[in-house]
């Protein structure tokens, strides 16, 4: 829900501008108490078990015509044969009716934070879906919107002080945007934050899932992040995944995991022929004064509010789309895919409607399979502890190629990809690439040497390893 449409009238900049001071100030407030919570930094750290894995978006609605917790169940085999270690759902929870949009309204309009939608079935249903994925050896975190509920919350009625206002008194959606369905939490607010971590714990106790991804999280004040984290870590260890790029300041209050939005939108750029490969050496070379166990992040190409909002893979990426998911998985961080993405989804999804996934069987499902099987065994593709985690394998054309090695100890993994949309034919420099691997996407056992040259296709991607 991060980048979805702004604010364009007059009217409603204006009473955004009279208003922005005063609300940011609260929440700078927030942020710089206590100093005390930021110095508990080291006290969390990240789950052992995320190193190897990938994880797996599921808009409940849209998955399939019943759309019920009960039906996605039935899927958790297949999931698993995709070679998918953790399941994301969206809100699970029942959605406002006040002010929702079109006629089943957004997901990120929270009406009960400790409540499962009818539509979707019963806390019992999620439990089981839980448990049964735990047999399956995956984890499961849910969507969690702390930043705003449904206007029709109990919480608008219980505690209205626990909700930013305007200058009359009424609440407000968050500023900026035009999410007229939800209105603004005020974390200044004691009560409030003790009531949002007390209903984090409800899913932990109740349902035994691993953790959370945090909806528009660099709107919340860093400072609760990290007392919810320390709180959670007490009952069960908890993977924490913040949709935002802020990452270093996230990232030290509580957050494992962030999105990766500049490398994304870099993707999108070179596949429209807007950017060319020296855009993504610029992103590592920024990157590579940070450790990157302060700055994992998700990498996708694709998720709900790209497939929604923005356009499909295709309209986005149109044939490079397969070289920037192997890009995706096999850089440092941890891959995302969206439900359908493997079933080649063809269409936006709708946000507000009902618009079930057409499943089909497609070549991708065995691509997927292949790339994340490959990372849960290799550990050259695992999350990094120091270092930028790659070594750029320099070509005869880095304005359209893109190669480098990742190692970890005896393993190691040598990606090559045309990121242009013409034929290259390239010849390799230095000694780290050298060796003799396995091909992912091919048969053959292949050695390389000082004298390698490369032909490769448009948009063509290769990953070797041993």
């Amino acid at each position: 829900m991060f980048n979805k449409f702004f604010l364009t009238t007059s009217l409603l900049l204006i009473f955004a501008l009279n208003f922005s001071c005063q609300h940011t100030s609260k929440k700078q407030e927030a942020d710089a108490k206590p100093d005390s919570l930021q110095q508990k930094t080291t006290n969390y750290s990240h789950p052992e078990w995320i190193k190897s894995k990938t994880i797996y978006e599921i808009n409940l609605r849209q998955f399939s015509e019943a759309g019920t917790l009960a039906e996605f169940q039935t899927q958790l085999g297949r999931l698993k044969s995709l070679g998918i270690d953790i399941l994301w759902f969206m809100p699970i929870h029942p959605i406002g009716k006040k002010n929702r949009k079109g006629t089943l309204g957004s997901p990120y309009s929270v009406q009960d934070y400790r409540a499962v939608a009818p539509e979707y079935g019963t806390l019992e249903d999620f439990k089981n879906v839980v448990a049964a994925a735990h047999e399956q050896g995956m984890y499961v975190i849910i969507d969690w919107v702390a930043n705003h509920t449904a206007w029709d919350n109990a919480m608008a009625i219980e505690h209205p002080e626990w909700f930013s206002k305007d200058s009359t008194g009424n609440f407000i959606p968050p500023i900026g945007t035009d999410w007229s369905d939800v209105i603004d939490l005020d974390y200044s607010q004691k009560g409030l934050r003790k009531y949002m971590i007390e209903s984090m714990k409800f899913w932990l106790q109740e349902a035994d899932i691993d953790g959370f991804r945090c909806d528009v999280a660099s709107w919340v004040p860093s400072d609760f992040w990290l007392e919810a984290r320390l709180e959670l870590d007490q009952v069960k260890k908890v993977f924490m995944l913040a949709e935002a790029e802020d990452d270093l300041v996230l990232n030290q209050s509580g957050f494992d995991m962030c999105y990766g939005w500049n490398l994304h939108h870099i993707m999108n750029q070179i596949a429209e022929g807007k950017q060319t490969v020296k855009a993504i050496d610029d992103y590592f070379e920024k990157e590579a004064s940070f450790s990157l166990s302060e700055r994992y992040r998700m990498h996708f190409i694709t998720n709900h509010d790209e497939n929604s909002w923005n356009g499909t893979i295709a309209e986005r990426m149109g044939e490079s789309a397969k070289a920037w998911a192997v890009f995706a998985a096999s850089i440092p961080g941890m891959p995302l895919i969206y439900n359908g993405q493997e079933a080649g989804l063809s269409k936006r999804l709708a946000f507000f409607e009902k618009d079930p996934i057409q499943w089909k069987e497609d070549p991708l499902q065995e691509f997927y399979s292949q790339l994340f099987k490959l990372r849960q065994t290799n550990p050259a593709l695992w999350l990094p502890d120091e270092g930028v985690g790659i070594q750029r394998v320099r070509t005869s054309n880095d304005e359209a190629v893109f190669a480098f090695v990742r190692q970890a100890e005896q393993h190691r993994v040598f990606v090559v990809l045309n990121l242009s949309d013409k034929r290259q034919n390239i010849s390799l420099d230095g000694k780290a690439y050298m060796g003799t691997y396995q091909s992912l996407f091919g048969d053959a056992e292949t050695k390389f040497d000082k004298a390698t040259n490369m032909q490769l296709q448009a948009w063509e991607y290769r990953l070797y390893y041993f």
